[in-house]
């Protein structure tokens, strides 16, 4: 029997999404993050997990979907299938409320790139147990920061409480074993 690998179901699943939106476009304004005033008066908390399930188009994709197999393999090898979840699902969580409580009254979000930095959190808490260079780890975390403020349209916000994310669940799950 397979085992199915948490990380290409993640995958899947929001690739599926972005193929949806394409057929069915109208569904993307309700997947958006907005800020947390908006998030506050309409109760729609589900944003909060909804945005990873929308892309500011294929490259947007590409490179977010790249990144999750890169990252989620090793964790889910180093973790387990479910604790790599939490720490993804945590990640987006912490991602997405640090993007909406700092977001501006008519901006939105985008992307499932809060959840990928949360992975890069845990694997540079996990990093030297499992044989990575760590150093790598926090250049690579850098130049995708770096990448954030250069380029603009990048929530930097995301990806800085997606990392804290990944790093909190990451260290929690080790002291729990």
């Amino acid at each position: 029997m397979l085992k199915r690998s948490a990380t290409y179901s993640l995958i899947a699943l929001i690739c599926g999404a972005y193929l949806l939106q394409m057929i069915v476009p109208s569904i993307e304004i309700h997947l958006v993050l907005p800020n947390l005033d908006y998030l506050r008066a309409t109760n729609e908390w589900y944003r909060l997990f909804t945005v990873s399930l929308v892309h500011a188009g294929l490259m947007h994709l590409g490179f977010n979907m790249y990144s999750l197999m890169v990252l989620g393999n090793p964790i889910e090898a180093a973790f387990g299938k479910n604790k790599m979840l939490i720490i993804f699902f945590f990640s987006l969580l912490t991602g997405s409320l640090t993007s909406a409580y700092f977001a501006s009254p008519t901006s939105y979000s985008v992307g499932a790139s809060g959840a990928i930095f949360g992975l890069f959190g845990a694997l540079a808490i996990v990093g030297k147990r499992i044989g990575a260079d760590t150093r790598s780890i926090y250049v690579i975390i850098g130049i995708n920061f770096a990448i954030g403020f250069v380029l603009g349209g990048v929530d930097w916000k995301a990806h800085l409480g997606g990392l804290v994310g990944g790093v909190i669940a990451a260290q929690f799950i080790l002291n729990k074993r």
